[in-house]
């Protein structure tokens, strides 16, 4: 109990405290030993971002009780999941130990599972471990077996992660600003939302998804086939010294401008690239 709470970061009463209100598992007994393992590591790094966030003890404990029990988190948290459908069309995973292992193999280390809690990819439950999308699941299992270590994977999925949350930002605005500009901002004081409101927001989320998605999946299309020209090129030494460097692009921490110059939006006449 001492290492553990060491490791942790916090006191052993604390971890006491914890184990008495069932907010970790018990641990592995042998004799008069109680063995703890990386689980229990994890579950206190969940509860130490939780506190961060603001949630009380209390709070955490129905959050790991609703999520254990298959109950709808977002109702504990004062959310109303019947006003709009999710954007995000990802399916969680549930993960033993043993197939984690079997997806990463020896990649699995105590800092890249706190890399992987940290950034979301993944959450403790009990003794299982839920990774947050199957799709990223999948793509970094086989960046894995192409040779990328798991922490670079990581490191990439932050910065993606930075950029997508910087386009999140510039389609919400379009949306708000120009497709329901008469929508008032709400607060949680105000009255319940109107039907035809909530509907009207439904159907427009419905409408522009796969307008959003087209968007990003065409622009990176187009960005990778630049990318790999010029890395081809470079590589053949054919690559002329007026043909433009296509760069890194903005670092992870840069983010993306909702507010573009004039001819930079989307449908502008963009000269053909002289290398297609």
């Amino acid at each position: 109990m001492a290492e553990l709470a060491a490791e942790a970061g916090i006191t052993v009463r604390t971890l006491r405290f914890y184990r008495e209100r069932k907010l970790i598992a018990a641990p592995r007994r042998e004799g008069r030993i109680a063995w703890y393992n990386e689980h229990h590591l994890a579950r206190l790094r969940t509860i130490a971002g939780l506190l961060e966030r603001g949630h009380t003890l209390g709070g955490i404990a129905e959050l790991l009780a609703a999520f254990e029990s298959g109950r709808d988190v977002g109702e504990l948290l004062g959310l109303d999941s019947a006003i709009v459908p999710p954007w995000s069309e990802e399916t969680p995973v549930r993960l033993t130990p043993e197939e984690l292992a079997d997806h990463f193999r020896d990649e699995i280390t105590p800092e890249n599972l706190a890399v992987s809690l940290d950034i979301g990819y993944l959450g403790v439950d009990g003794n299982e471990f839920v990774h947050i999308s199957r799709r990223l699941l999948d793509a970094s299992t086989d960046l894995i077996a192409q040779g990328v270590p798991l922490a670079a994977v990581l490191e990439a999925g932050r910065a993606v992660r930075t950029h997508a949350d910087a386009l999140a930002d510039i389609f919400t605005t379009l949306i708000r600003t120009h497709v329901l500009p008469d929508v008032p901002q709400r607060t949680a004081t105000d009255a319940p939302a109107c039907a035809d409101a909530v509907d009207r927001i439904t159907e427009t989320i419905e409408n522009l998804r796969p307008l959003a998605k087209g968007v990003v999946e065409a622009e990176l299309s187009m960005a990778m086939d630049r990318r790999v020209r010029a890395e081809i090129d470079d590589w053949l030494g054919t690559r002329s010294t007026a043909d433009p460097e296509p760069g890194p692009g903005p670092g992870p921490d840069a983010g993306l401008n909702p507010d573009p110059a004039p001819d930079a939006g989307l449908g502008r006449d963009a000269a053909p690239d002289s290398r297609a």
